[in-house]
C-alpha cells in the first residue's frame, strides 16, 4: 500500500538555473555586457567617446597644421607665404635653431625639399589617420618620430640658447610634444578598430588583414 509520503507531490519546481549573458567582445576588444542599462555599457559608452574625443582632437591639431602652412590662412604661417606660395614649412623653424645637440644638423635641413615633403605629408598622414580612426599604428611611430624631432629642436634641458639668451624652457623634460608623443602611442594601444571611427572597416580590408601593424 503507497503511504501518504508517497503521493505527496514536490512543494516547489526547481528550474534550471539560467545564467546571466556572457559579455560580448566589441570591435576594439573590450568586453560589452549585454544588460541594456548597467553600469558596465555606460562606462564602455563614456570611455568610446573619451578616446575618440582626444584622437579627433589630436587630429585636428596635426591636419590644421597641414593646412595653415600648405595654404597660409594666417595663424602661424602668414597669408602669402604657404607651401603652394613657395615658401618652405621648415626654413623658418629650423633655421632657428639655435640650442641642443642636433642645432648644427637641423639648420642644415631647413628649407630643403625633402625636408618639406616630409615633414608636410606627417603632418598630413598623421592628422587624417587620427580623424578617420585609421591606420593608428603608422600614425604614432611617424608622429613620435616627429614629435620627438621637434623637441630636440626646441631642447627644453636648456636653460640658455648658444647664444647666452633665456631659452624661455618652463619644464626640462616634458613638453606639448612630450604629451602628444605619448597620445598618440596610447592612442594606438587602445583605440585600433574603435566603433566612433572607420577603424572597424580599416581592418577588415585585406592588407591590412595581412599586414597588422597597418591597424
Amino acid at each position: 500500500m503507497a503511504t501518504s509520503h508517497q503521493h505527496r507531490m514536490p512543494s516547489r519546481l526547481h528550474l534550471p538555473h539560467r545564467s546571466a549573458p556572457a559579455p560580448q567582445a566589441t570591435v576594439d576588444g573590450s568586453a560589452l555586457d549585454t544588460a541594456t542599462g548597467s553600469p558596465a555599457v555606460a562606462a564602455v559608452r563614456t570611455t568610446d567617446i573619451a578616446v575618440a574625443g582626444l584622437r579627433v582632437l589630436l587630429g585636428f591639431v596635426f591636419l590644421w597644421a597641414f593646412l595653415d602652412k600648405t595654404f597660409g590662412l594666417g595663424y602661424a604661417t602668414a597669408s602669402g607665404k604657404g607651401w603652394l606660395d613657395g615658401g618652405s614649412p621648415t626654413k623658418g623653424f629650423l633655421s632657428h635653431v639655435d640650442v641642443g645637440p642636433m642645432a648644427g644638423t637641423l639648420r642644415d635641413w631647413a628649407g630643403e625639399p625633402w625636408a618639406d615633403w616630409l615633414f608636410m605629408l606627417g603632418l598630413l598622414g598623421v592628422g587624417v589617420a587620427l580623424v578617420l580612426g585609421i591606420g593608428l599604428r603608422p600614425a604614432a611611430v611617424s608622429g613620435t618620430a616627429m614629435m620627438a624631432l621637434m623637441w630636440i629642436a626646441e631642447w627644453p634641458p636648456a636653460k640658455h640658447l648658444d647664444s647666452g639668451k633665456p631659452s624661455s624652457s618652463t619644464n626640462p623634460f616634458t613638453d606639448y610634444h612630450v604629451i602628444y608623443a605619448i597620445s598618440l602611442i596610447t592612442l594606438a594601444a587602445v583605440a585600433v578598430g574603435s566603433r566612433l571611427g572607420l577603424g572597424a572597416l580599416w581592418a577588415r580590408l585585406p592588407i591590412v588583414r595581412d599586414h597588422r601593424w597597418l591597424l
